[in-house]
């Protein structure tokens, strides 16, 4: 075998782990940007805490990045441990502020609560969601290096045709996190008619139809491992969004925004009665021939093809979660409000995909069948109730520390003051001022570009390194000196108030 061969091979005919086991590795970048909130406040609370930007850059590393590439190689046995850590850690660390309190110090506990509930947040900024986006991000840039190294459990990769591997949730996490911040859901395009609004949403479609033909034209020039049964022999991941774009589009013209749960659910419902009761399954799996054929443009791509139909699914309910999620609310019962709806709905959402595994069919990735858009919605919405306590919490330990900063989280509008007679009304002056020397901002503000650098700088990789022959040592040195590198790059961007578009 060649050596594109043995890399295709080693990343084929995978069955994937737990579904369990891939929603514990969400959680958990969550509660690391708890213990990084609730590590600043207390590094404030203690010393002049130094807002040098390579500190900050280091320090968002070593608690963001670096635990993340842990618990996708040398870790990936212990995510269990890993969140209990993290979760002691998280929990020590608001003791200790509690205890240094500045605000409310000899006020009792209880009334120390009922008057963080009376509180206000700045609406127009929503952590949560940013959090959730820049998590899926950080995961597909380590993970789509990471899977080329015998490091990388294969159980974590993604699976042939029937399973849970953590990969298989990228795609769909990203296609709910984009809908989730869509033009139509912040009401970008609401002036003018309806072809006006469609002729907007197409033409801005032209930058991903560019980065899908590059792609095409550099992995077929250059000879590049494929794993052919992903997408198929000219499809990729930039022709999946566009042709979801389009649909969602025409469909949003169509039906109202607050019923596109009922477009979701007609369409993942209607996609799966289509597979079990006509030849669409057959086709998928097996061409139109029934022997494995890639003649002709439907059966190359028949994959990437025919799974649009259940990422428009995904696409729906992120519309309708981003709807939800930001409406204007400014009180913190409100958002604890919030947090334990999307937290109920979610467990809903995998009772019932328990019950469409056992009774209807397993989750495909490749089909994008409906126990597939149950589990990457039901994913997605538990990690978004993660990030939204997370917030809540690092809202509360703000709350007791007079003058505490954090970057990327909620401003309190309304601080309480060490006279309990008044509250300030307004956020401090110096949150106003406050520099980004951010790596989530930083990252939020050039997502698009990140993903390229990432899978730029993986192909050089895997063009230059012998990865199926790489040691844990090696492996470790390399994914860390790629995401630093790519890290860092995105963070001096952000620093100059860059932000990279051609369009």
């Amino acid at each position: 075998m060649s050596q594109k061969q043995m890399k295709e091979a080693f990343v084929s005919n995978l069955n994937g782990t737990s579904v369990l086991e891939v929603t514990q590795g969400l959680c958990f970048p969550a509660f690391c940007i708890l213990c990084r909130g609730l590590l600043i406040i207390f590094s404030q609370h203690l010393c002049s805490f130094s807002h040098n930007w390579s500190t900050r850059f280091l320090m968002d590393f070593v608690v963001l990045i670096v635990p993340l590439v842990t618990t996708l190689t040398i870790l990936s046995s212990f995510i269990f441990l890993e969140n209990l850590v993290v979760i002691v850690c998280g929990a020590w660390l608001l003791y200790q502020i509690y205890q240094r309190r500045t605000c409310y110090a000899k006020v009792p506990v209880q009334k120390v609560f009922a008057n963080f509930l009376k509180i206000s947040l700045e609406s127009e900024y929503n952590p949560a969601i940013t959090g959730y986006r820049v998590i899926n991000s950080v995961f597909t840039a380590i993970a789509i290096l990471a899977v080329d190294f015998p490091l990388f459990p294969r159980r974590l990769a993604k699976t042939e045709l029937y399973g849970t591997g953590a990969m298989d949730y990228g795609v769909g996490g990203f296609i709910f996190g984009a809908a989730m911040v869509c033009p139509e859901v912040r009401r970008k395009y609401v002036e003018g008619s309806k072809f006006n609004y469609l002729r907007k949403s197409l033409y801005s479609v032209w930058p991903l139809v560019f980065l899908g033909m590059g792609r095409l034209v550099i992995i077929k020039s250059i000879g590049y491992q494929e794993h052919l049964t992903e997408y198929g022999v000219h499809w990729n991941f930039f022709f999946t969004i566009i042709v979801v774009k389009i649909i969602t589009c025409l469909l949003l013209t169509i039906f109202p925004l607050n019923k596109s749960w009922f477009v979701a659910v007609s369409i993942t419902v209607l996609y799966q009665l289509a597979l079990d009761f006509t030849p669409l399954k057959r086709i998928i799996l097996y061409g139109t021939d029934g022997s494995g054929t890639r003649v002709g443009l439907l059966n190359a791509n028949r994959e990437g093809i025919i799974s649009t139909l259940g990422y428009v699914t995904i696409h729906m309910a992120g519309v309708q979660t981003g709807l939800y999620v930001l409406k204007n609310r400014t009180h913190i019962r409100d958002w604890i409000k919030v947090t334990c709806c999307i937290l109920l709905v979610a467990v809903s959402f995998f009772i019932s995909l328990y019950v469409v595994q056992v009774n209807i069919e397993a989750v495909s990735r490749r089909m994008a069948n409906l126990a597939f858009c149950v589990w990457v919605v039901a994913s997605s919405l538990m990690l978004l109730s993660c990030l939204l306590l997370s917030d809540i919490i690092l809202s509360f330990a703000k709350f007791l520390i007079k003058g505490a900063l954090v970057p990327c989280s909620w401003k309190l509008v309304q601080l309480p003051a060490t006279n309990k007679k008044h509250s300030e009304p307004l956020i401090l002056e110096a949150e106003k001022k406050e520099p980004s020397l951010c790596l989530i901002t930083a990252l939020n503000r050039n997502q698009l570009f990140f993903f390229l650098l990432s899978n730029i700088t993986t192909g050089l990789i895997n063009l230059t390194v012998d990865t199926l022959h790489s040691g844990t040592s090696w492996t470790l040195v390399v994914l860390s000196i790629y995401m630093f590198t790519n890290c860092l790059v995105i963070y001096v961007l952000d620093l100059q108030g860059k932000t990279i578009k051609f369009w």
